[in-house]
């Protein structure tokens, strides 16, 4: 039964992640420089200098610290008492890393990088990270809804598409300098908040393991941001972007799949729905932009996995916005949809959808600003013009 929450523990993991990350991304960027990992300018790119990739070895060396950091804490170590799914993410995200720092170099192709992506996905379910249970509301406020239990072969395949996706999502939004990385950060935050939620409202020490997980990535993409933010010293590279998307995945598998409703309760019908609302709004933005790029470019009898200069990130800067304030309102929505999903968690909907509504409509008009301006200037500009009667 968990007692009190490790908060200085958890910090102290944070932390440990925040700085071995800066640190480290220093020397990667010069062992990135040295082998030639650099990514050339390309018709869809919008940075204009060749700059090194291969961040993610970065993130993933401040992640390894910060867990290592957490076996070595009294109560954090804890989380790794028979339980395996921590060890899982080192590996499975090691291997992806890798993966992806080969890709980094020598541009490998799209199904090599696949193949990557599914050994890692099936070594987070070999290491025990698997969605095992489902529940959805039915009935009046109050009742736990129907629970269903997945059996092996369902939670393999449903946590190795989920990790799949996420993967691919994280590389489709890795598209301006700093984008990836803050993003992430503020997914994670939320992860990690509602995994702390979880593991105290339960008492299950079987849920001690993804706060850890969460507070790792979060202080390692922290730690990246100020070598990666505009103008970029360094890229993620999908060294990096592939590593995050399976963290992030094994993160919210591990506390979204395995909730006892029993056990924590519920205050109505919509909180029933909260794990499944966090995870898939904590990487919203990504996987929208994924879902449109797959969308677009099957319509135009385009391979989905083919590139082009449509995303989400683009269109902010073709209406008018300037790279770092694209940025900036891509973290503004990514804080609106996880931290509302997340205050499900806390709080009863009816209390949440007023702040809520309030934020989407100020990220709303804060990102159409330079095209609402563009259209009303045309219209005085129209008017001046027009000869009076």
């Amino acid at each position: 039964m968990i007692s009190s929450i490790p908060a200085r523990e958890y910090g102290l993991v944070f932390a440990t992640a925040v700085a071995v990350t800066y640190l480290v991304t220093g020397v990667v960027r010069l062992f990135a420089t040295r082998i030639g990992a650099f990514s050339p300018i390309r018709e869809r790119d919008v940075h204009s200098v060749p700059t090194p990739r291969m961040g993610g070895v970065a993130v993933y060396l401040g992640v390894t610290a910060a867990v290592l950091m957490g076996y070595n804490l009294p109560a954090l170590s804890e989380a790794f008492r028979n339980n395996t799914e921590i060890l899982g993410v080192l590996v499975a995200g090691g291997v992806i890393c890798f993966v992806g720092a080969v890709d980094d170099r020598f541009d490998l192709s799209a199904v090599t990088k696949l193949a990557g992506q599914v050994l890692a996905a099936g070594l987070l379910v070999l290491f025990g990270v698997q969605w095992v249970l489902l529940r959805l509301p039915t009935g009046s406020d109050g009742d736990v809804g129907n629970i269903y239990v997945l059996g092996r072969d369902q939670a393999v395949i449903l946590t190795v598409l989920l990790a799949v996706l996420l993967t691919n999502a994280m590389n489709f939004i890795d598209g301006l300098d700093g984008l990836l990385a803050g993003v992430a950060f503020i997914s994670a935050i939320a992860a990690f908040a509602f995994s702390l939620y979880v593991l105290y409202d339960s008492g299950n020490n079987g849920l001690a393991q993804p706060p850890l997980i969460a507070a790792a990535l979060a202080g390692a993409c922290l730690g990246f941001l100020p070598h990666n933010f505009f103008p970029a010293r360094i890229f993620m590279g999908d060294s990096g972007s592939m590593f995050i998307g399976v963290t992030m995945a094994a993160a919210i598998t591990s506390t979204a799949g395995k909730i006892d409703p029993l056990a924590l309760g519920t205050r109505s019908s919509i909180a029933l729905l909260a794990p499944l609302i966090v995870a898939l709004a904590v990487v919203f933005i990504p996987l929208l932009d994924f879902f449109l790029a797959v969308v677009r470019r099957t319509r135009a009898g385009k391979s989905p996995m083919s590139a082009d200069k449509k995303h989400l990130h683009h269109r902010m800067l073709q209406i008018g916005h300037t790279h770092r304030q694209a940025v900036l309102i891509f973290y503004l929505w990514a804080l609106v949809f996880a931290g509302g999903a997340v205050s499900l968690g806390f709080f009863n909907w009816q209390v949440v959808i007023g702040p809520w509504l309030g934020g989407a409509v100020a990220a709303l008009v804060v990102s159409a600003h330079p095209w609402l301006r563009a259209s009303r200037l045309n219209r005085l500009r129209t008017r001046s013009q027009t000869p009076a009667d």
